[in-house]
């Protein structure tokens, strides 16, 4: 940001803006707190949430669009797989022999897969999938995933019982 522009603006605004060394946003204590009373119910009116960190309505509905388009966080609907016909989960371990990253890239690209994280470790990437049922996850494991050019080997952990899944991190 130009200095300017910075020193125009209410050092409450301001500390919100900074970045650290490496260009991800550095945010303060009231942009922490907006995230978790997000957290906690993603349509919390704007002034219930100034209420509880102590900015108006206003200064809030301004945080809030500064963070979305920061990439910070996003306002998003989580469903049960359950309950909308995916009856089917399962993390899978990918091995990859050369480039990790367009294995990577490619499992992005696949809409069942909906975590993918480059790792250290057992594996090169793992996923997370969710399908309709076995025969899907069996499908999208054999004639998708293990047919990508890279891929060495894949090891599926399948899902039994969902015990814990939070949203709150960043905040705690």
């Amino acid at each position: 940001m130009h200095s300017e522009v910075v020193a125009s603006r209410s050092a409450d605004q301001r500390d919100s803006s900074r970045e650290s060394r490496n260009g991800t946003p550095t945010l303060d204590a009231v942009s922490l707190a907006i995230i978790q009373q997000l957290q906690e119910d993603g349509r919390r009116p704007y002034a219930a949430i100034g209420k509880a960190v102590g900015l108006s309505e206003a200064a809030v509905r301004q945080r809030v669009q500064k963070l979305l388009d920061q990439g910070v966080m996003q306002i998003v609907a989580v469903t049960d797989p359950l309950t909308v016909g995916f009856r089917r989960q399962a993390m899978v371990g990918v091995n990859v022999e050369g480039d990790v990253e367009s294995i990577a890239d490619a499992l992005t690209g696949m809409s069942e897969v909906e975590y993918v994280v480059m790792a250290a470790g057992s594996f090169d990437i793992l996923a997370e999938i969710v399908c309709e049922d076995d025969d899907h996850l069996l499908d999208v494991i054999n004639k998708r995933i293990r047919a990508l050019p890279g891929v060495r080997s894949t090891e599926s952990f399948v899902y039994l019982k969902l015990k814990k899944q939070t949203y709150m991190w960043g905040t705690r």
